[in-house]
């Protein structure tokens, strides 16, 4: 049960904040905090990581879907299985941020980043704008990718 409010709450937090960056006026304006380490600004993502399928929206949106249907099937399978509390971790992480991308491909046709770091050594880094969801999938399938290496 554990699992399901997690991915539940991490839903919620990034919903949250998505329409916290939403209001925040328009869109590529840039407010640096932490020291100019980071910087908060809204990007409507057309399309995956790095824009990847930008013109491509509803293959994009077919693609998250079927990608979230398949982790949630995992996820199932792995609540009935005893143990494996990593696995089910990773996957709730993965879960937590794909609903939430997911839900903002279907609802808005983008997802909201609205936040970026400052890389002096890797400036075309500097470009690249995220969200927590990115995070959460990234993090939850490394997680789970090491669970399933056990």
């Amino acid at each position: 049960m554990i699992y399901v409010i997690m991915i539940g709450s991490l839903f919620l937090c990034e919903w949250f904040m998505k329409n916290m960056a939403e209001a925040w006026g328009k869109e590529k304006v840039q407010k640096d905090i932490w020291g100019g380490r980071l910087y908060l600004t809204k990007y409507h993502n057309e399309g995956a990581f790095l824009n990847l399928g930008e013109k491509k929206r509803k293959r994009m949106a077919v693609i998250s879907v079927l990608l979230t249907v398949f982790c949630l099937m995992l996820f199932f399978l792995s609540l009935f299985q005893k143990g494996n509390s990593l696995l089910k971790a990773g996957l709730s992480l993965l879960l937590g941020g794909a609903f939430s991308n997911t839900y903002d491909r279907m609802k808005r046709k983008y997802v909201v980043d609205y936040f970026g770091f400052r890389f002096k050594c890797f400036p075309g880094l500097s470009k690249v704008v995220f969200n927590l969801s990115d995070f959460f999938i990234v993090i939850g399938a490394m997680i789970a990718a090491l669970a399933g290496m056990k």
